[in-house]
């Protein structure tokens, strides 16, 4: 018999990056095999391509004596160059593993937990066929590549002077370098984190419509989270992202700290308002289950209250009032058990968190977003007093 290979009758993973658009358009050019793999390669050789010809161009620029001695600038300076085509770009890359290994685990696990049950499956099955098939669409490719081609002319147009200074003094033309840099290692930056943009607005796409399921919550779940807690893992397919925007803009202050006077303590605003976007981004995807927790908890405390009340009169009448009473099943259930045990049952209930949301997944989440911000801010610091300070705390 010939099974059906529609994603609605089979149990292949949803795959977030193959088969969309620039995966295919990175096979067509052979970068990408026909069996797939092979990112750590991509990721090098795209690394590669981004920052070698700069630091060439920088190179020679500085064997010429084509640098601007009064500015004393030269591509070590700019962190944030660095920093985008050495970090953000393949991480950005490698980042497509992660989410797709992540991703599938978490699908899989709504069946494989019961959240999703036999009748249900069809519409959990619909859902996910849905959003691959608004992966495959062309029409947010073309937004990302006018976007991409969009920023590459309007820098092309009127270039930052500071960004390009490095590649030769300053005159009506531009050097290698700057040309370089302007028309393949940014563009190849923003069509990555423009992709990438796109495809975490898949995945909240994709977990707004699970949401809207009659998912089937286990108020007691010990993950205190109706049994969603697998979805720790989820901040795992962010965190490259987070991590990339905030390195890149952070490596950006940094060189505007070491080269242009600006204090540390005159961007904190700028940090605190992009850590806290960067915060809500991770946070988001998570929070589309929030009502359907809230409201399974409000129907639960509920429900288990009722039950408590029932099983506490007939305790209080047959163990203090020494009544007699009919047979009651509720009394002998194996799994109710003591009056310990059934308050047990309903402080669970009480336990269970209104969203997705515990400790592990806020570090997830808050540790890529504010690490690369806060070693900006540490630039602040005296290492030397810092470091001699800290030894003597420690004697």
């Amino acid at each position: 018999m010939t099974l059906d290979a529609s994603p609605s009758t089979r149990d292949d993973p949803f795959l977030l990056v193959n088969d969309d658009a620039l995966s295919r358009l990175q096979a067509s050019i052979g970068l990408l095999p026909a069996r797939g793999g092979a990112i750590k390669r991509r990721a090098l050789a795209y690394a590669l391509v981004a920052w070698l010809p700069l630091a060439v161009a920088s190179w020679f620029s500085a064997k010429a004596g084509g640098h601007d001695a009064a500015l004393n600038e030269t591509l070590l300076g700019h962190y944030g160059i660095h920093i985008r085509c050495l970090i953000a770009i393949p991480l950005l890359v490698l980042a497509e593993g992660i989410a797709q290994k992540n991703l599938a685990l978490c699908l899989n696990e709504f069946k494989r937990s019961g959240l999703v049950d036999q009748a249900l499956a069809p519409r959990f099955d619909a859902v996910v066929e849905g959003v691959a098939r608004l992966k495959k669409r062309m029409y947010p490719w073309i937004i990302v590549g006018t976007l991409a081609a969009a920023w590459t002319a309007v820098f092309l147009i009127s270039p930052n002077p500071d960004e390009v200074q490095w590649a030769g003094p300053r005159s009506d033309s531009l050097g290698f370098g700057a040309w370089w840099f302007l028309l393949v290692s940014r563009p190849l930056f923003c069509v990555l984190l423009l992709a990438w943009i796109w495809r975490l607005t898949l995945v909240g796409i994709l977990l707004l419509r699970i949401a809207r399921l009659p998912l089937k919550l286990v108020v007691m779940h010990p993950d205190r989270m109706g049994g969603l807690g697998f979805l720790d893992r989820l901040p795992m397919v962010y965190a490259p992202f987070l991590f990339s925007v905030s390195a890149v803009v952070a490596g950006a202050w940094a060189h505007t700290v070491f080269y242009h006077g600006v204090t540390v303590p005159s961007l904190y605003l700028q940090v605190a308002m992009l850590l806290i976007v960067l915060i809500l981004i991770g946070l988001a995807p998570l929070l589309m289950f929030s009502s359907m927790l809230a409201r399974a908890k409000r129907q639960a405390l509920l429900d288990y209250g009722d039950l408590l009340s029932e099983h506490g009169r007939l305790v209080d009448a047959r163990w203090i009032r020494k009544e007699r009473i009919a047979e009651n099943p509720i009394l002998d259930a194996p799994e109710l058990g003591p009056v310990a045990d059934i308050q047990a049952l309903y402080q669970a209930v009480n336990a269970m968190r209104p969203a997705v949301i515990s400790k592990s997944i806020l570090i997830k989440i808050v540790l890529p977003s504010a690490l690369p911000l806060l070693i900006l801010v540490a630039t602040q610091w005296p290492v030397k007093s810092t470091l001699s300070k800290l030894f003597f705390t420690l004697l």
